[in-house]
């Protein structure tokens, strides 16, 4: 163990070795803040060497988050990031003991995720429709795309023509993970449009980008941009007040559709890109009827509307 090591020190290096492993720049953002909070606390503590950081100093910083009125998942998310940390600390020897093991988690409350009801769905999906133009053939095949496939906001904006075959996408996700997510013929249907506008749109310029989904001036889509389609696309389908309209629910409504269609969890876990099997049951909180889990059947949600 090194002597004499700051946490500011250990959380910049830690930091750093986050971006060499490409975690994705959402990732890191979150990690920074995340430490920030931890960093601000020790500094209120006068505790500035790693090794001064014990499991007491843990718990009372985890006992001012709950005092403050922190939630339960936001709790959990600090833990993960400082057993991520310690973690890194003790593969590179700075420290011997993992303090944060002996930190317990918050137990958090079983929440029912809501999404659109199918109703809703088919209205979003009129909303580009009509429009013949780049932009709105673009929008209406992103907001099909999204129930379709139930891909991630991020992993939207980075894919790429070369990930596109004839009846899959290439998906690369979080820890640059790669899985594959079939493609319905609903689906190639509507990319098959979507290229061939893109081809006229772009017939006097070539795009610098090799990303599927660019913008007007020919770059990528961002996150926040794919955001706005959302929003903008549940306001003019007039989707109830109290649902969320982002990529995100888009996700939940093709988890739930697969489920009722009859695919298994496994499966579904492996479809979503999650880490492990836990995070994929959650979805089944949001059906009444648990008996749907019942076959491995892949079909696309959107062709049972």
């Amino acid at each position: 163990m090194q002597d004499g090591m700051k946490v500011k020190e250990c959380i910049a290096e830690f930091l750093y070795e986050c971006q060499i492993r490409q975690f994705t720049k959402k990732t890191v953002k979150g990690y920074r803040n995340a430490l920030n909070v931890l960093q601000q606390f020790l500094d209120s503590k006068g505790v500035e060497q790693i090794e001064d950081v014990n499991v007491i100093v843990l718990k009372s910083f985890f006992a001012e988050m709950i005092k403050t009125n922190h939630k339960e998942t936001y709790i959990n998310g600090l833990l993960k990031v400082c057993r991520a940390l310690w973690k890194y600390l003790c593969e590179q020897e700075y420290i011997t003991v993992n303090p944060t093991l002996k930190v317990r988690w918050a137990k958090e409350p079983k929440t029912i995720i809501k999404t659109f009801t199918d109703d809703e769905v088919k209205r979003m999906l009129k909303v580009y429709s009509k429009g013949k133009d780049y932009l709105s053939i673009r929008n209406q095949t992103v907001m099909e795309m999204l129930f379709d496939t139930g891909v991630r906001c991020f992993e939207l904006c980075e894919l790429s023509n070369k990930a596109i075959e004839d009846s899959y996408i290439r998906i690369y996700g979080k820890g640059k993970k790669e899985r594959q997510v079939g493609l319905s013929p609903y689906m190639i249907k509507q990319m098959m449009k979507y290229e061939r506008t893109f081809k006229e749109f772009f017939c006097y310029r070539i795009p610098k980008y090799d990303n599927y989904f660019l913008s007007r001036t020919g770059r990528p889509l961002t996150v926040v941009a794919v955001e706005n389609i959302v929003k903008r696309c549940g306001i003019q389908a007039n989707v109830r007040d109290e649902i969320r309209c982002s990529p995100h629910t888009c996700r939940h409504w093709f988890a739930q559709a697969q489920l009722k269609n009859g695919i298994d969890v496994y499966s579904l876990s492996r479809l979503m890109g999650h880490e492990n099997i836990k995070i994929t049951q959650r979805y089944l909180q949001g059906l009444q009827d648990a008996d749907v889990v019942s076959k491995s059947i892949k079909t696309s949600p959107l062709m049972n509307l």
